[in-house]
């Protein structure tokens, strides 16, 4: 019989299965897939962004519903103690723009590895199984039931993650534990995805990956709701790419908002600046077709979208382009509109919104308040982040209260 049985070799399972032994507790790591922390390898383009270096508090501002809810278990473990300890476990680490913390190699393996190496010094018994239940009598927890056998507990921490990338082994199995225990789960939306555009020049672009490019995320009211400056890619269905991801997650209500994306090619330059580029290119190519100008501003791939958004025909010489026609130039570099019809599936995104109800979840100790002895971490639970690191703060944090909490209970 172990003390512990913790569901979830993920980012919050492997911390709170470390969190769990430490405090001495006898620990066992549930996990489905032959290695753990698959969904790690994919996160940060397979490099890892283990965290962002930056205060609770700022962790706290990019969490943007229920960050009340974690203010205990990121304060008491912040990014900073993130940074230590893995740092003491032989990982040395780098920050980058925007404060987001990897590894110094940019191989998520390295991280992987630093949590196996750890559990097995810890004397965490990991096992591949799949958990199916909790087996508990009306007041006691006796343990859970895989699919290989039986596993007694006197605690069980449940970080199943959420819904996203269910080939790494997400796919909803804490929300229907949760719910037998009596636990309220709500309804798993994509968060940090791709989002799908109603114009269909974004196909004809497929593959293009633009940098350094503004947008704005707008409703029909004109309300910005997000702005920012980064990459994005053009896909079949639409748009990705980390600055499309990020904006996802402000675009939390497609049933009374209808969103769309101003693009902005040219942020560097003003629109002043960018009038007087476009006269002097105008000049001294004043003998050259309008489309060769065009690839002087954008990617080749971009050309035949501009010509037909601006409505200047390609074969007009650059002399012969008037004022009306030049402004209209500027103003598409400056703002090609996007309309978003919604986001791509909920298994294709990053990380699930929805989850297990916080206002039934301890904040400080992160057990149920339905169910003595059950603890929830991760993804599992109704709180998500920005891009950035945030999300995998979470992790650590609400795995290592989980964890400490349970192996604290179990041997109470």
């Amino acid at each position: 019989m172990s003390d512990v049985v913790v569901i979830g070799g993920g980012a919050a399972g492997c911390m709170a299965a470390l969190a769990a032994a430490e405090k001495g507790a006898s620990v066992t790591l549930l996990e489905r897939n032959p290695k753990l922390g698959r969904k790690l390898y994919i996160t940060g383009k397979g490099r890892c962004n283990v965290t962002n270096d930056c205060t609770p508090q700022e962790v706290l501002r990019n969490i943007p519903q229920n960050s009340r809810f974690l203010t205990s278990a990121i304060t008491r473990f912040p990014p900073e103690q993130v940074k230590e300890f893995f740092q003491r476990q032989g990982v040395p680490l780098k920050t980058e723009r925007g404060n987001r913390v990897f590894p110094q190699s940019d191989r998520a393996a390295d991280i992987i590895d630093a949590l196996l190496h750890a559990l097995r010094r810890a004397g965490v018994s990991i096992v591949q199984d799949r958990a199916q239940e909790l087996r508990r009598t009306e007041t006691l927890l006796e343990g859970v039931e895989g699919e290989q056998g039986f596993y007694p507990c006197r605690a069980v921490v449940v970080a199943t993650g959420g819904v996203s990338y269910p080939l790494t082994g997400s796919t909803g199995d804490g929300y229907q534990m949760a719910q037998e225990l009596g636990h309220t789960v709500l309804p798993p939306r994509a968060s940090l995805v791709p989002l799908v555009a109603e114009q269909s020049f974004c196909a004809r672009m497929q593959g293009l990956s633009l940098r350094n490019v503004a947008i704005q995320v707008k409703t029909d009211k004109k309300k910005t709701i997000y702005a920012e400056q980064g990459e994005l890619l053009f896909t079949h269905f639409g748009l990705s790419g980390p600055l499309i991801l990020t904006a996802s997650a402000h675009m939390r209500n497609y049933e009374r908002e209808h969103y769309y994306i101003r693009l902005d090619l040219k942020p560097a330059l003003d629109e002043e600046k960018l009038d007087q580029r476009l006269l002097r290119d105008l000049e001294e190519q004043s003998n050259r077709d309008f489309c060769h100008v065009v690839e002087g501003l954008v990617p080749r791939l971009m050309v035949p979208v501009l010509l037909e958004l601006t409505g200047i025909p390609g074969d007009l010489k650059a002399h012969s382009v008037t004022r009306a026609q030049r402004r209209r130039l500027l103003e598409t570099l400056k703002g090609i509109r996007i309309d978003i019809s919604g986001p791509r599936p909920v298994e294709e995104a990053i990380v699930t919104s929805g989850g297990v109800k916080v206002s039934e979840v301890n904040p400080t100790t992160m057990e149920s308040k339905l169910a003595p002895g059950v603890y929830f971490a991760g993804e599992v639970l109704d709180a998500d982040a920005y891009t950035g690191g945030f999300n995998l703060q979470i992790a650590w944090s609400t795995g290592r209260a989980a964890g400490e909490s349970a192996g604290e209970r179990a041997l109470g």
